[in-house]
């Protein structure tokens, strides 16, 4: 039994399989699901688990050098939960997230039902 940390085996065993560069999405519950992309879905009903409390596990749990959200989600209660988390936060089109979100290695959906819920992460390295 692990002491603390992510809980949940499969999203344990995504996180640990991830390396450098990769990119991980964590996304609200109508975030389009790209094919071929692993899914870890989270989601239980509207609202949980929240888009931030999903965020801030994987902070806590792996390294990340940059975020990417949507230039919608500026200014919105997502914008503002995103960008207290990230010292410097890329910003494109909702539609860009999307097909960015295709060239992730995982994808985390949650119960978040707050437009523009969603970050593409991408790994880093703790040394």
């Amino acid at each position: 039994m692990k002491r603390g940390g992510i809980l949940n085996a499969q999203l344990n065993a995504a996180i640990s399989g991830l390396g450098h560069g990769d990119l991980v999405v964590v996304a609200d519950c109508g975030l389009p699901l790209p094919a071929g992309v692993p899914v870890v879905d989270l989601a239980v009903v509207h609202g949980l688990p929240s888009f931030a409390g999903v965020l801030d596990a994987l902070l806590t749990d792996a390294v990340f050098e940059a975020c990417t959200a949507a230039d919608e989600s500026v200014g919105t209660a997502a914008g503002e939960q995103i960008a207290a988390r990230f010292d410097d936060v890329a910003h494109v089109s909702h539609d860009e997230l999307k097909a960015l979100s295709g060239r992730a290695r995982l994808l985390v959906r949650t119960g978040e039902a707050t437009p523009y819920a969603n970050v593409v992460l991408r790994c880093g390295v703790p040394f």
